[in-house]
């Protein structure tokens, strides 16, 4: 079985997706789509920067989602797939590409969700930390008891869990961290504390556009980051999708599924094509991985 995986914030770069604007006819068309739905020339700022445009959230979840389905219809004749996930922001990606929402929709909901945590970043001072090195129990049960917001955000892989929180819920846990051990505790280049209850208000907003939007059942399951499990059920995914923006990206624990499922390769589509596959890798380096981009 084969997985298709979609990447999320943090996979952007000055250039993505330029090659195949330039080269892909039916590319070029999902690129000047994109522009007109979103009210801004995205492709120019994914192409050309500059760079702190790129990494705004309202700019950088639109330009990573775009990204990865003009790699997926751009190369479709060479892409199959049996089940799908994408990590936080992906997760949308990867409905459009089981066709449980169409593209436009999908961009929609990508641009409401963007929008909606800019404004949540911009009214609650939150960051997020990357540990590495510890076992995930150490480093919930530090964050259990630091007196302050402060929670496990992003399951990655084995070894690498990403917290959310607080400035001084951050700052408390980074230290305490270090003293347990960690191989590292590097606070992340981000003003907002993602997939925390920080990002409630967004939740509130999504809400109404994923209401607004036609879910169909998916072509092939996909692994939902709120539960690590497949899903094929309209209302489970719309369910899921609200409360992944205040819940763990249960990512590891996904890939794992997967595997026990029987999924035994991974094609990952858009970003730099590396990082999800080197999150498969070091669960388990016998699978075979795949990238477009």
């Amino acid at each position: 079985m084969k997985a298709a995986l979609f990447p999320g914030q943090g996979s952007q770069f000055i250039g993505m997706g330029k090659d195949l604007y330039d080269s892909n006819e039916h590319a070029k068309i999902l690129f000047e789509s994109a522009k007109d739905i979103l009210g801004f020339d995205i492709v120019d700022v994914m192409h050309n920067g500059p760079e702190d445009q790129l990494k705004q959230t309202n700019v950088t979840q639109p330009a990573v989602f775009l990204h990865s389905l003009v790699a997926l219809k751009s190369n479709a004749a060479e892409i199959s797939f049996d089940v799908v996930a994408g990590h936080s922001l992906g997760e949308i990606s990867a409905l459009v590409a089981a066709e449980c929402i169409s593209f436009e929709q999908g961009l929609l909901l990508v641009k409401e969700r963007a929008e909606s945590m800019q404004e949540a970043c911009e009214k609650t001072e939150g960051t997020m930390a990357a540990i590495l090195g510890l076992e995930d129990e150490v480093v919930e049960g530090v964050c259990d008891g630091i007196n302050a917001i402060v929670v496990a955000a992003n399951y990655n892989c084995p070894g690498q869990l990403v917290i959310s929180g607080s400035l001084a819920g951050i700052e408390k846990a980074v230290e305490q961290l270090k003293e347990k051990g960690a191989r590292r505790a590097l606070v992340l280049n981000v003003r907002g504390a993602f997939h925390s209850e920080l990002m409630q208000p967004a939740s509130e907003r999504l809400a109404a556009q994923i209401e607004n939007t036609d879910f169909l059942k998916p072509k092939v399951p996909i692994y939902q980051n709120v539960t690590s499990k497949a899903h094929t059920d309209p209302i489970e995914i719309k369910k899921n999708l609200l409360i992944q923006l205040t819940s763990p990206v249960k990512w590891s624990q996904s890939m794992k599924q997967m595997i026990a499922d029987g999924v035994n390769s991974f094609v990952e589509l858009g970003g730099n094509g590396k990082t999800l596959n080197g999150f498969v890798r070091r669960i388990s380096k016998e699978f075979e991985t795949s990238a477009f981009v």
